[in-house]
């Protein structure tokens, strides 16, 4: 800009002064011109009175002649000229000069000369004897002055020239400063020239409606982020070269990762057939879909392009974890698997103890004893179907009791006094240490899980073994600890012993009778009771079981 000024500024002093010099010449010229004619006027009548004193011989003895002379008679013809045969000259009674001479008493024309062929300035002064004596000059005596002054001229206009661009320069220079120290960031602040206002007005407007703008992009981001940072699926964009451009932390967790990969290839998360199959179809516009497996966890890839003017300009990737979901099912397909297993067992042998009843091959004295087997088939299936049916309904949230007050160390003592007789008969002895202890529970879910545990720790015990259960009081929370000195579980069947059917040693546990569904129904049902198990056990040194329930029921429950 400073540049734009300076150049602007010299150009117009360069043409002012060609102008100012062409005008200053052109007065001069004029100048020149009247100081010509005066002069010729003063040398006309200095000639005239030597004229009218000594007629012709006055001019025919004149030694300095710097102008041309012309002496004409009353009737225009020529009787003396300085510079020119009279005798070649034609009358003079039709010139101008001549003419106005006669008639006012002097006259002045200017014209091309016919004899000097030269542009000529006349002047002519009307005697007292009616003779007209005549002065001429040539107009080139003016041009030859014009042209001496001319270098002097030129010169001056190249100083000031000079000095133009000096102080162009210094002007441009203090004109732009305070355009280049403007804050544009609140130019309504800005003391400056009044023709900048305007335009100072509309930055501070747009300036408004950026910021306004960018604060609805921040907002805008800031609300997106905190949705995809809150969500428990992995979000992730990319671009048409498989670029990563955006994702979740959820999606990192999945893949393990500590850091973002913004800016990578999503191939470097992932270089499995399947997830690389997704992505090349998705980024040709094909919504796609796969199962993947990331650290032991079952992850759903769900695809979609992004399209802009019919092109495919990147893909939005969501991924769920379907981990609880994949092993949902398989639950579902081993729990069928088992209790079908486990139906067929007494089944069958309900099946086969009656055929040979049927059939006659059994003896008078043995039917009872394989009415006895039946039985005792049958209280097995009905147990399984029972605690399947518990399981079911806890799994449901189910719950035909109503919550109450309940004191716990009356529960306990009840359910000892249940397994009295089975605990005489392994001669395991059970203690209870604790005093009352009130909180609001389900009653019979409470003493099934009580009853579970007590049962497998005397079913699992030793000879003379012993079953306590601890009661404890704490400050939002009451305490349930069940602890036996049995056979214990091995470290590695510990995070299995609560799923369903699921038997440490299975030739052991059908020896010693039940479902396999004890622990599962423990488990469930402090879940349902809204508290929490935790399980120590050691292999031949016994298991501990503690349960902490809240003294109040969760309004969630």
């Amino acid at each position: 800009m400073t540049k734009k000024i300076f150049k602007s500024t010299v150009l117009v002093s360069a043409m002012i002064l060609i102008l100012g010099s062409a005008l200053v010449m052109g007065i001069l010229y004029r100048y020149f011109g009247k100081q010509l004619d005066g002069e010729l006027e003063k040398e006309a009548s200095y000639l005239a009175y030597g004229v009218e004193q000594s007629g012709v011989n006055y001019l025919e003895h004149l030694k300095q002649k710097d102008a041309r002379i012309t002496y004409i008679d009353t009737s225009g013809n020529v009787l003396y000229d300085s510079q020119a045969d009279i005798s070649s000259m034609g009358n003079h009674s039709d010139r101008k000069e001549f003419e106005e001479a006669v008639q006012k008493g002097q006259g002045y024309a200017e014209r091309m000369s016919s004899t000097l062929s030269e542009k000529t300035v006349y002047y002519a002064r009307k005697l007292t004897d009616g003779t007209v004596l005549r002065v001429a000059a040539v107009h080139s005596s003016i041009l030859t002055l014009m042209l001496q002054l001319l270098p002097s001229v030129i010169g001056v206009a190249i100083v000031m020239l000079i000095f133009a661009g000096i102080a162009a320069a210094r002007i441009s220079a203090k004109i732009v400063k305070p355009i280049n120290t403007l804050d544009l960031d609140h130019p309504e602040d800005n003391q400056i020239y009044e023709e900048v206002g305007p335009l100072l007005s509309r930055i501070h407007k747009q300036n408004y409606q950026i910021q306004m703008q960018l604060e609805t992009a921040r907002r805008n981001q800031e609300e997106f982020q905190i949705i995809t940072e809150n969500m428990q699926e992995g979000l992730l964009v990319i671009d048409a070269y498989t670029m990563i451009l955006s994702g979740n932390s959820s999606v990192w967790r999945m893949f393990q990762l500590r850091e973002p990969k913004i800016g990578d290839s999503v191939y470097s998360l992932d270089r499995n057939e399947d997830f690389r199959k997704v992505i090349e179809d998705v980024l040709k516009g094909q919504h796609g879909s796969a199962m993947l497996q990331l650290d032991g966890e079952y992850v759903q890839l769900i695809a979609n392009p992004v399209s802009r003017d019919d092109r495919v300009v990147g893909a939005v990737l969501l991924l769920v974890n379907e981990t609880e979901k994949v092993e949902r099912e398989n639950l579902r397909r081993e729990f069928s698997a088992n209790v079908s297993h486990e139906l067929k067992t007494p089944l069958t042998s309900i099946s086969g103890f009656a055929e040979i009843i049927q059939d006659g091959i059994v003896q008078g004295e043995d039917v009872q004893k394989f009415a006895g087997r039946i039985y005792r088939e049958a209280q097995r299936l009905i147990q399984l179907v029972e605690d399947t049916i518990k399981i079911s309904q806890l799994d449901e949230g189910e719950n035909p009791y109503e919550w109450e007050k309940v004191d716990a160390y009356a529960v306990v003592k009840n359910v000892c006094g249940n397994l009295r007789d089975i605990a005489a008969k392994k001669n395991v002895h059970l203690f209870i240490d604790g005093e009352k202890l009130i909180f609001c529970t389900v009653r019979p879910i409470l003493e099934e899980v009580i009853y579970n545990l007590c049962d497998n720790g005397i079913k699992y015990n030793r000879e003379d073994g012993t079953v306590s259960i601890h009661l404890q009081e704490l400050k939002d929370s009451v305490e349930i600890r069940v602890k036996d000195n049995g056979i214990g579980i091995p470290r590695e069947d510990c995070s299995r012993v609560f799923e369903r059917f699921y038997r440490v040693d299975k030739s052991h546990s059908k020896a010693i009778g039940g479902t396999g569904l004890g622990l599962s129904i423990v488990k469930h049902g402090v879940t349902f009771l809204g508290g929490t198990l935790k399980m120590l056990s050691e292999e031949g040194k016994g298991t501990e079981i503690t349960m902490t329930f809240p003294k109040e029921r969760k309004s969630n429950e």
